[in-house]
């Protein structure tokens, strides 16, 4: 399976901010159930990315209006991201190595498309091994084989 076919739920978990967009938009968007925003420049590409930790550890070093920052003073610009035709389980292994549990879907200009949960990649891939399971069951009890 490859990413292409989880697309539309990763469109979903998409939230973008503009790179120069202030620490205090990003904390309001991030306060909403979103894990990961991703930081774009004005042409639409992805130039990094902020998660709550980041938001948290910034604001508890605040002092004065270094709160109202722009987000690209703190945001993570070396992304680990995918691509449509990438395979899940070579996604899911970067995820492993890199200690992530959300990664950015582009293209190949680097626009986001969306955001991939580790919980959904694992989700997919447990149904695929079910429905593999369940067809070796069926071949070795001969259902539907004549």
């Amino acid at each position: 399976m490859f990413v292409t076919g989880i697309l539309p739920a990763a469109r979903e978990q998409l939230v973008t901010i503009a790179q120069d967009a202030p620490l205090i938009e990003a904390a309001r968007l991030l306060r909403s159930g979103t894990d990961l925003l991703v930081a774009c420049n004005p042409d639409g590409i992805l130039t990094g990315v902020i998660t709550k930790t980041d938001i948290v550890a910034r604001i508890s070093q605040c002092q004065g209006a270094s709160c109202v920052a722009a987000v690209s003073g703190i945001m993570t610009r070396e992304v680990v991201l995918c691509r449509p035709d990438d395979r899940l389980q070579d996604v899911l292994a970067r995820m492993k190595e890199h200690g992530l549990k959300n990664i950015p879907v582009v293209d190949a200009h680097c626009r986001p498309l969306g955001v991939l949960t580790a919980r959904a990649i694992l989700r997919v891939l447990l149904r695929d091994v079910q429905y593999e399971e369940a067809l070796l069951i069926d071949y070795v009890k001969g259902v539907g084989y004549r």
